[in-house]
């Protein structure tokens, strides 16, 4: 049986399976035993419109053995959650993230995105009904992971990403969270730094180059991750 017992992380023995992301999976920035993430992040444009929009991925944790590989391995060590064999249904479940920094958001904000597959397709929720707030000063703050479709935005998919990425009933998702949960800031303005006809067409940072002035930037530091599964 899947372990229901709290899952922590708190990266004093280096990242547990976090990785950076700046297009594939970097490895992530531990200091002291906490995870840094520093601008310039990677425009991830997978979602553009007519999808949800475009976002920064600042830390990530797989959830599924099958993305968990020697490389990974490799960058950021064992991925204790899946090594632990927690349970992948988040549905109700709490998320507490002991955190500061110093961020211009540039109308972003820092949310959590949940992946998973599903029936036909892979779906991205981002739970903008519960954004984080990135103090100066360390602080807790705790998600709730309810099944309502209310507090979670689908990000669905780029033009030409159809073939992965859909749209699919945030129930499913919880209920088998079964990529990985990411911290993002989300959403981002997009804006070239010379004259493109489709902005949303092209991929943005790779076909164009996108003004960094309308980017967020700055640091976001997270000393604890704490999962704690409703009884």
């Amino acid at each position: 049986m899947p372990s229901r017992a709290p899952y922590i992380e708190t990266f004093d023995d280096g990242p547990g399976g976090w990785l950076a992301w700046d297009g594939r999976s970097t490895r992530s920035d531990i200091q002291n035993g906490v995870l840094v993430a520093r601008s310039p992040w990677w425009v991830d444009y997978n979602h553009a419109p007519p999808g949800g929009g475009y976002l920064h991925l600042l830390a990530a944790l797989h959830t599924h053995s099958a993305f968990v590989t020697d490389e990974t391995r490799a960058l950021v060590g064992e991925n204790r959650f899946v090594a632990g064999g927690y349970s992948r249904d988040f549905t109700n479940a709490r998320l507490t993230l002991r955190l500061r920094g110093d961020v211009a958001l540039q109308g972003s904000q820092l949310v959590l995105l949940a992946q998973a597959d599903v029936p036909g397709t892979r779906t991205n929720y981002v739970l903008t009904g519960q954004p984080l707030t990135i103090t100066r000063d360390w602080s807790e703050q705790t998600l709730t992971l309810a099944p309502d479709p209310a507090q979670w935005t689908c990000l669905g998919s780029r033009h030409d990403r159809t073939d992965l990425y859909g749209e699919g009933p945030i129930e499913a998702v919880l209920a088998d969270l079964n990529c990985d949960i990411i911290l993002v800031l989300f959403p981002l303005t997009i804006v070239p730094l010379s004259p493109v006809e489709d902005i949303h067409r092209l991929r943005a940072g790779v076909d164009y180059a996108v003004d960094p002035v309308y980017l967020p930037h700055g640091v976001v530091m997270v000393d604890t991750v704490r999962l704690e599964y409703p009884a």
